[in-house]
């Protein structure tokens, strides 16, 4: 008996210690699908997959990364959507501007989507003061 409620401690424990996965986005979100980001200036293209399951992988020069994210149904009064971002796989290589990502490095963004769906832009808050793009949307590929 004491055996069983060891195990079934554990498992409590095991449990209570896994991250829920992210909340899927619906499968309407414009963000879903793959996008790329060219940076001429840096010679190098980023390639985003933004999965159906909250999940993306991204390529960026030598660099490989899977994160989970969270994007609301609906952008802000203001047209933005939050974008929250967390690595959980990264190939330790560098990406097109030289760094190495970290598992468990966290971001946030907003996401500003030009009203074709096939453009957006991320900045840092809901302004356009200070954003990153546009990122182009890829037609033909699965995500």
């Amino acid at each position: 008996m004491r055996a069983l409620a060891g195990l079934l401690m554990s498992l409590v424990a095991l449990a209570s210690s896994v991250q829920a996965a992210p909340p899927a986005p619906l499968a309407t979100h414009p963000i879903l699908g793959i996008w790329r980001l060219a940076l001429p200036e840096l010679h190098c293209v980023e390639t985003y997959r933004f999965r159906g399951d909250g999940t993306t992988l991204v390529t960026s020069k030598e660099e490989v990364s899977e994160s989970e994210y969270r994007i609301p149904d609906k952008p802000s009064v203001k047209g933005f959507y939050k974008l929250e971002d967390r690595i959980v796989k990264d190939n330790g290589k560098k990406d097109c501007s030289g760094e190495i990502m970290k598992v468990g490095t966290q971001a946030t963004n907003f996401v500003r989507f030009h009203p074709s769906g096939a453009l957006f832009l991320m900045c840092s808050d809901e302004t356009m003061e200070t954003c990153i793009g546009p990122f182009e949307r890829v037609e033909g590929e699965e995500a």
